[in-house]
């Protein structure tokens, strides 16, 4: 009965058989493919990276000591100099040319000067002769001493009054004849305080300038230093003697420095998308080994540092992308096990931006998830890429 039965409906049996097996196959849990790393040990650093400005350790500025004329600057950046060399002169500033209603006036008030000046030398010999007239009575006995003293007096004040109008009539006739120029003048020599290398000229074309007015900054570029404005939170961080990785200053490896003071006073800064910082100024000098390369560097250059504030060379680490919060707030990874997600809490100490310093929880040479979804669960199939 049943053999006939299996004749009879063999066909139909073997197209159900082959259904079952693809709705098998079709639902069967297949593996997640993720992404896989190694807990190793190796050296690993925590530091605060900023951007800073390389600046010359001593460097001078050169201003005009004088109002008045400028020669032109014929020195560039970069040219040397030596203590006391002549940089550029000074002169006497030029006369302003007169407009036609400016010399009117003058003329006119030369013309009433001299007019005054006469009126007063008239007014002068008079009094000369009262005066002389009035001596020969008071020898006589025949005029009272106290009008002799004020024949005196009206003299006196007489050839005061003519030296005045005078005077006027010299100014006047001077700024009336005046050129319009600086000839004649005692030039002042403006010298370079220091030996160095000009860094910059910031005046150059000859021209009247104030006393004052900065013309060119002198420096020594050999000896350059490096100055990181920090969040005021971050420097209190860092110490003196830390030290500091240069990179992105334009060579292939980077250059080492030590943290050389922290700037006691903090200033305001507005950032890029508006917010108020409070910032603060970290000095770095170079190491004595990478002084040849810091050389290339001018003042004003760009770079970014890394100041170390922590540091191994056998830590136990696991990359930063296997990390994430579990429920309870702690920190957590998917460990591979077996061809499948195991979660597992660890505890971390130190973290950068590549590696956490493990301290419990993973052993060296265990197999982590990076970059886990939220698709991934405990106990769930997983294959690497």
């Amino acid at each position: 009965m049943m053999t006939e039965f299996l004749k009879r409906w063999r066909w139909a049996l073997i197209v159900a058989a082959f259904l079952l097996l693809g709705m098998v196959y079709a639902f069967w849990p297949e593996s997640t493919l993720v992404d896989t790393a190694r807990v190793d040990r190796g050296p690993m650093a925590v530091g605060i990276t900023d951007d800073g400005i390389t600046r010359a350790e001593e460097y001078y500025v050169v201003s005009a000591p004088v109002t008045g004329y400028l020669d032109r600057i014929e020195l560039e950046a970069g040219d040397m100099v030596a203590a006391g060399a002549l940089i550029t002169r000074m002169r006497g500033r030029p006369s302003t040319p007169l407009d036609r209603r400016s010399a009117e006036e003058l003329r006119g008030a030369l013309a009433a000067a001299e007019a005054a000046s006469a009126a007063a030398r008239s007014t002068l010999d008079q009094s000369r002769r009262d005066l002389a007239r009035a001596e020969e009575l008071s020898e006589r006995g025949f005029l009272a001493r106290a009008q002799l003293e004020a024949l005196q007096t009206r003299v006196a004040t007489g050839e005061a009054a003519l030296a005045q109008t005078r005077a006027e009539i010299v100014r006047i006739r001077a700024l009336l004849s005046q050129p319009a120029g600086n000839a004649g003048t005692t030039p002042v020599p403006v010298r370079a305080p220091t030996g160095g290398s000009v860094m910059s000229v910031i005046t150059e074309s000859e021209g009247v300038i104030a006393e004052g007015a900065p013309l060119v900054t002198i420096g020594d570029p050999s000896q350059i230093e490096v100055v990181v404005d920090l969040l005021s939170r971050e420097a209190v961080r860092v110490s003196p003697g830390d030290r500091v990785e240069i990179t992105q200053w334009g060579g292939p490896d980077p250059l080492v420095g030590v943290v050389d003071r922290i700037e006691p006073f903090g200033r305001l800064k507005i950032s890029a998308l508006g917010i108020e910082e409070q910032r603060v100024n970290v000095i770095i000098t170079f190491a004595d080994d990478a002084h040849a390369q810091a050389a290339r560097l001018g003042h004003g250059y760009q770079i970014d540092a890394t100041i170390v504030l922590w540091s191994s060379d056998d830590a136990l680490r696991v990359p930063i992308g296997a990390l994430f919060r579990g429920g309870d707030g702690a920190w957590h990874v998917f460990v591979s096990d077996g061809g499948r997600a195991r979660e597992r809490e660890i505890t971390l100490d130190h973290i950068n931006d590549e590696y956490a310093e493990v301290t419990g929880g993973l052993s060296e040479g265990e197999i982590v998830v990076l970059n886990p979804g939220n698709a991934l669960e405990d106990g769930a199939r997983i294959s690497g890429r």
